[in-house]
């Protein structure tokens, strides 16, 4: 079966689940306003993140280095922000973990895979091609 109509299946049906078990305990209406703040809290928060990831990568830039990580994780907070913004549990679980610095950094590092330094070769030389002009010129005078 194709994984995206499993999660466009799955994931609502794991959230009603969540919603009948968590609102019998707690009562409607305080199921409903922990949505709300868990969404208001995790955007803010995001949001914060978010602006560390752009600070941290301007920095990555004016040291003239790519700032591959800073836009892996600026992305993952924009994802995480709309998790966050999804209305229920498991989503907003999903959200935060990828809000928090140092559970954002445990699960893409197993997306992101580190540069192996063994083909590279540093060269202390220039490589290039001339062409001598001073022949060329001596002869048209």
């Amino acid at each position: 079966m194709n994984t995206a109509l499993i999660l466009i299946i799955g994931i609502p049906l794991i959230e009603i689940y969540l919603f009948i078990k968590i609102g019998s305990q707690i009562g409607a209406f305080n199921t409903v306003l922990l949505i709300l703040i868990t969404a208001i809290i995790g955007v803010t928060y995001a949001r914060y993140e978010g602006f560390n990831t752009l600070r941290s990568g301007l920095n990555q830039l004016v040291k003239n280095e790519l700032p591959v990580y800073e836009i892996v994780s600026g992305a993952t907070l924009a994802f995480a922000a709309f998790m966050l913004i999804l209305p229920g549990f498991a989503t907003d679980l999903v959200g935060l973990l990828l809000v928090i610095p140092f559970t954002r950094k445990i699960i893409l590092s197993r997306f992101i895979k580190k540069k192996s330094n063994k083909n590279f070769v540093k060269k202390d030389y220039i490589d290039g091609d001339y062409e001598d002009l001073s022949d060329d010129n001596e002869k048209k005078l």
